[in-house]
């Protein structure tokens, strides 16, 4: 298989622009090839605030917006989430804080 042009050669989660933010962030990644990607926003115990993504994207860098709401899409309090990214066998976590 050739690679496309302007792949990414490896999988990456970029920090989180604006950090810190109010009211939303912007989450970057890359993927290298097609694969089934899971975003999510956990606050500081662990606790899962947000699924951003669950779905197969190509490969490419990719941008995804979280608007500091949860689940029930309530506004989440100021401080400190962490954003985990699951793609093929890749996981990273960024640090993000929310300033109201």
């Amino acid at each position: 298989m050739t690679p496309v042009k302007n792949t990414p050669a490896e999988f990456a989660l970029f920090d989180p622009v604006p950090n810190p933010f109010n009211p939303s962030t912007t989450l970057s990644f890359a993927l290298p090839t097609t694969s089934r990607v899971k975003l999510e926003v956990f606050d500081v115990r662990g606790q899962l605030v947000a699924t951003l993504l669950d779905e197969r994207r190509s490969a490419g860098v990719h941008h995804v917006t979280w608007n500091a709401r949860d689940r029930s899409g309530q506004a989440v309090a100021s401080g400190v989430y962490l954003c985990r990214i699951q793609a093929g066998s890749f996981t990273d976590t960024k640090r993000m804080v929310l300033l109201k």
